[in-house]
């Protein structure tokens, strides 16, 4: 018996270090949007609300393809999701390349769309995966580690997308106007190429791991065994309160964290804060991002000493409270205070993921999908910010996060017994 808990034991370890690729990569996808906001937002000569819509679409896809990947993860086990997803989301980073050559705004919305489409079947399939993969105890501590690579590739994702996205710097609408038939089709070739050729590395990247996971061997788990804990009650996953509070949890986290990182560039570009180019403020993005990463790998070791909920507590309310510093403040100070809530964001997701999905035993599955769709909060609460943003300022439309960030903090308090 002690030699087959060690071998379970290696066997997880192993999986858990594969998996963590996983969580890098998209965490990498997901943040190039916010290089991608601003460049689209010139090229296409968009207002705050339009440019939102990148987030809206892709967003919108956690919302219509978590539930049925759900059910799909249900069918083909956590792996076969997985697979798929990755193969999904390659397709996804193909689309890029016509939408830039065409120059044509609604074919990235659908490519946003397909690449989040592939992104949610993962996150379906690898975050209960995670959670059930060992110790339920250490449940929380477990995910936010994960979660920390995650981060790892939001951090550099902003870097790599400054670098080469915003490298070309985008032509006023008058300026356009100016140029010959020839200068504007060369002027077109390299704001295309710059979109173009990232995204098909990622397309290799994601087709190539699709391959690598289809050849792996992954533990199976056996969910039945575990649905007869106290938290366990008969019919569907619907039936769970704090599974549903946790939902709600994850909408407005989501919301908030992409609300303020679409605004980053522009609000880091604004006089009264730092005044910065397009290319530097994109380089800045990191910090925001790079805090969360730091914060997984200290959340993951807090976590296994005090309870998920308490930490989830406090990191919201100062969050909430560097917000509001940021609303309030100017300059270096509100440039320091909005970059520092990644600090806090960083242990939210898989703490309030693992938190929701406490008891569910056979629910797992569909549980996590639930959840997933609630990310559909970063498709939402970034377009309403942007409403906002265009009538009374970005610094003013923060108030959207700060409202998030206290309705956490309650989930935190209330699931602190858990």
């Amino acid at each position: 018996m002690q030699d087959q808990q060690n071998l379970d034991r290696q066997s997880y370890t192993r999986s858990l270090a594969i998996l963590t690729s996983l969580f890098f990569i998209w965490g990498f996808i997901t943040c190039l949007n916010d290089i991608l906001i601003p460049h689209l937002k010139a090229v296409f000569t968009l207002s705050y609300t339009q440019a939102m819509l990148i987030q809206f679409c892709f967003f919108t896809a956690y919302f219509l393809m978590s539930v049925p990947s759900g059910y799909l993860v249900e069918k083909i086990d956590y792996k076969g999701g997985i697979i798929v997803g990755l193969a999904i989301a390659g397709g996804g980073c193909l689309l890029f390349y016509p939408a830039a050559g065409l120059h044509s705004y609604p074919l990235f919305l659908a490519a946003f769309f397909v690449l989040a489409s592939g992104i949610t079947l993962l996150q379906v399939s690898a975050n209960p995966y995670v959670t059930v993969l060992g110790d339920p105890h250490t449940a929380s501590s477990r995910l936010t580690l994960t979660q920390a690579f995650n981060s790892l590739g939001t951090t550099l994702a902003p870097y790599f997308g400054a670098l080469f996205i915003l490298s070309n710097a985008v032509k006023s609408a008058e300026e356009i106007k100016l140029l010959d038939a020839e200068q504007l089709s060369a002027y077109q070739a390299a704001e295309a190429a710059a979109v173009q050729n990232p995204y098909l590395c990622l397309a290799a990247v994601l087709f190539f791991m699709a391959a690598v996971f289809a050849m792996l061997k992954l533990p199976k788990i056996n969910q039945q065994a575990e649905a007869t804990g106290p938290n366990a009650v008969d019919g569907s996953a619907w039936h769970y309160s704090h599974l549903l509070l946790g939902a709600v949890a994850i909408f407005v986290y989501v919301g908030g964290e992409v609300s303020i990182g679409s605004f980053l560039v522009n609000f880091l570009g604004e006089p009264h804060i730092a005044g910065l180019a397009e290319q530097e403020a994109g380089k800045y993005v990191s910090f925001y991002w790079g805090g969360a990463m730091v914060g997984r790998f200290i959340g993951s070791a807090v976590m296994q000493k005090i309870h998920p909920g308490k930490v989830l507590a406090f990191n919201a309310l100062a969050a909430a409270g560097l917000v509001l510093a940021t609303m309030l403040g100017s300059g270096i100070l509100a440039m320091v205070t909005i970059l520092a809530v990644g600090l806090c964001n960083s242990i939210m997701f898989p703490t309030i993921f693992s938190l929701a999905l406490t008891g569910l035993g056979r629910h797992t599955g569909q549980g996590s999908g639930i959840l997933c769709a609630a990310i559909v909060g970063g498709a939402i609460l970034p377009l309403l910010q942007g409403a906002f943003a265009d009538r009374i300022g970005i610094q003013q439309a923060f108030f959207i996060p700060l409202l998030c960030y206290l309705y956490i903090a309650y989930y935190g308090y209330r699931c602190r017994r858990l």
